[in-house]
């Protein structure tokens, strides 16, 4: 039997033993049944079922190496991934699937199943409406990104998850990928159409304001250590169904500014939108989507500053000229990084589906086209964009 006290990447055979054996969670391993469902770069993902009874669970193994590159990796990551759950678990308990376990020699990470609930993106390139999404991803964002912030969290304890969430390698990713290489492509990895080429140079690579307001992006990012934040919120990290959603897969987590959570969520909804706009339009899809990206941007205005009052105990951040400029200050970051992630998902090298699957034809280019004006705008006029209906209108004349 083995004793998983030192790191391994696991085989089938060995998950088996892992949840049966060592964990404890299934009686008969016998009738246990593996298969792997992750799709992504950076970890292996298990699902384990029993076939008799339907019970099951997932078990996440991080591995030293980039599963494509064989760029090392610090396995701490899935501590980081396991302790960020954990909060959120707490916090928001409807939304996050609960850990089992965390074994730190094996960087493996044992949860709830959360099968009955599916992709975001891929369900939203279907054309699948969720009327509870707005509501429910604007209170998980206010609850976690407040109650993890200075304005709730005693200062000392803060300053502890600080230093316990310091997650070099996955920011050193994102500050590559996110901030650098679709403004300076210096590994020559972006990947553009060769129809967009000029325009990508002219528009992205040569737009001195731009870069200027990046770096300011960028630079706050990487210092300003206001909040708890889930680090990759797209909508390919949110499942849902008819239910509610669940948030997973918040391996770069760390801290930094509210915003960045909040402008990924909004960012990655207008691909859909977009691609809905320009490949087999669904008139009612975009009614409810479009007014579900209005509803997020105004709810969770409206609820940080709610959680606020409710939950900050100094009077200082009781006064209501801060909590306005306090959040109004988190939106306006929150359209900046919403701007970068829909020209980094556009330009480099990890697309989104609604980006790579699209059919190379003048549709593809126009759609392109018109998500880098609208994320330059987003980026641009961040600080003159105040409502959700606003924030529509620029999408509609970048598209039209």
């Amino acid at each position: 039997m083995k004793t998983f006290n030192n790191h391994f990447l696991m085989s089938h055979e060995d998950v088996k033993e892992y949840v049966a054996n060592h964990l404890g969670l299934f009686e008969n391993i016998n009738v246990l049944q593996v298969e792997e469902i992750g799709d992504g770069n950076i970890n292996y993902v298990f699902k384990v079922i029993n076939s008799e009874t339907g019970k099951s669970v997932i078990v996440k193994q991080a591995d030293v190496l980039l599963r494509s590159s064989g760029r090392p990796l610090d396995i701490n990551r899935n501590k980081i991934e396991a302790d960020i759950l954990k909060i959120q678990y707490d916090l928001m308990s409807d939304f996050i699937p609960e850990i089992y376990d965390y074994n730190e020699k094996m960087a493996a990470l044992t949860m709830e199943d959360i099968s009955a609930y599916k992709n975001l993106r891929y369900e939203l390139l279907n054309k699948k409406q969720f009327p509870k999404l707005a509501e429910e991803i604007s209170e998980f964002m206010a609850q976690v990104l407040v109650s993890t912030s200075d304005l709730v969290w005693d200062r000392k304890d803060k300053k502890e998850q600080v230093k316990n969430f310091i997650n070099i390698d996955m920011c050193d990713i994102s500050e590559d990928l996110v901030f650098t290489e679709p403004y300076y492509d210096y590994k020559n990895q972006n990947i553009i159409l060769e129809d967009n080429k000029e325009f990508v140079e002219e528009f992205i690579y040569q737009n001195e304001e731009l870069s200027v307001q990046v770096a300011i992006l960028r630079d706050k990012y990487m210092n300003y250590a206001q909040s708890l934040v889930h680090g990759d919120l797209h909508s390919g990290s949110i499942f849902a169904n008819q239910e509610g959603i669940k948030i997973i897969d918040p391996e770069f987590a760390f801290y930094g500014p509210m915003g960045y959570d909040i402008g990924n969520v909004i960012g990655n909804l207008f691909f859909s939108l977009a691609h809905n706009d320009f490949f087999n339009t669904d008139a009612s899809f975009k009614k409810w989507l479009s007014d579900t990206i209005v509803s997020i941007y105004d709810l969770t205005k409206e609820k940080l500053s709610n959680v606020i009052k409710e939950k900050a105990t100094l009077p200082l951040y009781q006064n209501e000229t801060f909590i306005k400029i306090y959040v109004d200050n988190v939106m306006q970051d929150a359209l900046g990084y919403a701007g970068t992630e829909m020209i980094r998902r556009t330009i480099g090298d990890s697309k989104v589906k609604e980006i790579s699957s699209a059919p190379e034809t003048k549709e593809r280019i126009k759609m392109e086209r018109a998500i880098l004006t609208f994320a330059t705008a987003c980026i641009l006029d961040r600080d003159k964009i105040k409502t959700g209906s606003q924030l529509m209108r620029r999408y509609h004349l970048a598209m039209y």
